[in-house]
């Protein structure tokens, strides 16, 4: 039970006293909730891309995903690429709208040049439109 719920249920069954002038010390993310003290909010700056290069194949502008946790890359883009192993899986995907996906393979390191970096990265590769 949290402290809360704790306090909430002592004050109902009368083993807590209410007192009508109390002081509580807030932190300080609360006080600046509290005195409007918060940074004024700013628009959403949208999706942003990024010029790279996977394997031989230059990708004009690969978008980004903040927080992406699967790299997924359409088959038709995979074959455009050379040199690259593909090894079978399992892994099942589903979807936000709860339908499942089956990969069609998964191409573990892959070189991702991104301006003067190299990143190794695992791609899903998906049977796309």
């Amino acid at each position: 039970m949290s402290s809360y719920a704790k306090f909430l249920k002592e004050l109902l069954m009368k083993k807590r006293k209410y007192f009508e002038k109390e002081t509580i010390e807030v932190q300080r993310n609360c006080n600046a909730v509290i005195q409007k003290m918060l940074p004024p909010k700013l628009q959403d700056p949208g999706s942003f891309t990024i010029p790279c290069t996977i394997g031989d194949l230059e990708v004009g502008k690969a978008l980004i995903g903040l927080g992406a946790s699967i790299n997924l890359m359409p088959l038709s883009m995979f074959k455009r690429i050379k040199g690259l192993e593909l090894k079978p899986t399992r892994m099942t995907l589903q979807l936000v709208d709860r339908s499942l996906k089956y990969p069609y393979r998964v191409a573990e390191d892959v070189i991702v040049n991104v301006d003067k970096f190299l990143f190794p990265v695992d791609f899903v590769i998906m049977e796309m439109e």
